[in-house]
């Protein structure tokens, strides 16, 4: 079992915010979070896409931003658990515990959860060959746009992403 003052359940953008203050005050913190990389729907989906609503930021690439909010917190030493879902947090005490997919516990006098939306799964199409071909044809993200250049590319969505994404790869 592992001890920190906080664990921040989430990092996306609010949570490594909410370590930065919790940093700022001088206590310990992990971050628990189910994706591999920080920095949540933004790192995982949108890397190469403008965000227009971050004060002080007239634009600033979604890649960005995350680097930035991770160098913030970095000199507080957070500890990451990625690739880690929690699975039941319970209090004993004065002590929250956090128990994990992995396997781990992690106890700490206080949780922020700041999930957003947590871990996401790509509605897939279900057409045959589809999930043979992720990643090497078929995906749910452009993660990087130079990967499409010079490519003719079809964008299935019926939502607000798919426009967004066809315009971005103009």
């Amino acid at each position: 079992m592992e001890h920190t003052d906080v664990i921040v359940i989430g990092a996306g953008p609010a949570g490594l915010f909410a370590g930065f203050y919790v940093g700022m005050r001088g206590l310990s913190f992990r971050f628990l979070d189910p994706l591999p990389e920080p920095g949540g729907q933004l790192t995982a989906l949108y890397p190469e896409k403008y965000i227009y609503d971050v004060a002080g930021f007239p634009k600033i690439y979604a890649r960005d931003l995350v680097r930035g909010l991770v160098e913030q917190v970095a000199p507080f030493h957070p500890i990451y658990s990625l690739g880690e879902r929690a699975e039941t947090l319970t209090r004993e005490g004065d002590l929250f515990r956090v128990a994990t997919s992995l396997g781990h516990t992690y106890t700490a006098k206080a949780v922020i959860i700041a999930a957003g939306v947590g871990a996401f799964e790509p509605r897939r199409l279900g057409a045959p060959g589809e999930k043979e071909l992720e990643g090497r044809g078929v995906y749910y993200a452009v993660r990087a746009k130079a990967e499409f250049q010079g490519k003719r590319v079809l964008i299935v969505g019926g939502g607000d992403s798919a426009v967004d994404w066809a315009l971005n790869l103009l």
